[in-house]
C-alpha cells in the first residue's frame, strides 16, 4: 500500500503552509485530494511529486493563472501532452529570457560595486596624504575671555 501523508506532514515537507495546499486544491491546481475514514486529507506520492512539480512552476514565476491553466490540460488527460508540452516551451523561453536580464543586472552591479571600490581607495589614499598638510591650514581656536567688571 501507498504511504499517504496529512495536510501537516506535506506543509512540512513542502514549505507551503495548510491553508495554501486547500488553497491549491480549490482552485484547481491541485486535484482533489484522497481522505481518511475521518475526512482528514491524504496525500499519495504522485499528489507530491504534482505538488513539487507547482512549487517549480511557481519558482520560475509562472502566474497561478497559467498553472490553473496548465492544471486543467493536465486532469483532461495524454490528449493534452501537445499542448502542455508547449505551454512548457513558451514558459521555458520566458524563464531564459529572465536569467539573461538578471545575469546582465548583476554584471553591471558587479561594476558598479568595483567602482565604488576604486573610488573608496581613492578617497581613503587623498584622505591619507591631506592629514600632514591639514595642520598647516588650521586657524587657531580662540578662546573667549571673561570680562570682569
Amino acid at each position: 500500500m501507498e504511504s499517504q501523508l496529512s495536510i501537516d506532514e506535506v506543509a512540512k515537507r513542502t514549505g507551503l503552509t495548510a491553508y495554501t495546499l486547500r488553497y491549491y486544491e480549490r482552485i484547481g491546481l491541485i486535484a482533489p485530494v484522497g481522505r481518511a475514514a475521518g475526512g482528514q486529507r491524504r496525500y499519495a506520492a504522485s499528489d507530491m511529486a504534482w505538488i513539487e512539480f507547482l512549487l517549480r512552476l511557481r519558482t520560475t514565476h509562472m502566474p497561478i493563472g497559467k498553472m490553473q491553466a496548465f492544471a486543467k490540460l493536465r486532469g483532461a488527460g495524454d490528449s493534452t501532452v501537445p499542448d502542455r508540452r508547449q505551454m512548457l516551451e513558451e514558459h521555458l523561453t520566458d524563464v531564459l529570457a529572465e536569467i539573461e536580464a538578471m545575469r546582465q543586472s548583476a554584471d553591471a552591479l558587479q561594476a558598479k560595486i568595483e567602482h565604488y571600490r576604486s573610488l573608496a581607495q581613492s578617497l581613503a589614499s587623498d584622505s591619507i596624504s591631506d592629514e600632514g598638510r591639514a595642520d598647516e591650514h588650521r586657524k587657531p581656536l580662540r578662546t573667549r575671555t571673561r570680562k570682569t567688571a
